[in-house]
């Protein structure tokens, strides 16, 4: 479900969002726009979620043994991995 609404924007703006529908890179002004609201709310979002984990990790920090623990886990798993050589 959709719902129209009426947005004014300056008119160098819509020259650009014009000049991205010639160029191909949208098929109209309309998918520019719902594209660029998307991609601001998603960036939003993300904000919301690392600012909450890193309030949650300053209350309750890890500990150096949990630290080493990951870190032993992270260069075990790296050994495992099979690499294949690049050169």
């Amino acid at each position: 479900m959709t719902k129209q609404i009426a947005v004014k924007l300056p008119y160098g703006l819509v020259s650009e969002i014009d000049r991205l529908v010639e160029a191909g890179t949208f098929t109209s002004r309309s998918q520019a726009i719902r594209s660029g609201l998307e991609t601001m709310v998603a960036v939003q979002r993300r904000e919301v979620i690392d600012r909450r984990y890193r309030d949650a990790a300053a209350r309750c920090p890890e500990t150096q043994d949990e630290i080493a623990e990951v870190t032993d886990l992270a260069i075990k798993a790296i050994h495992e991995e099979p690499w294949e050589p690049w050169w």
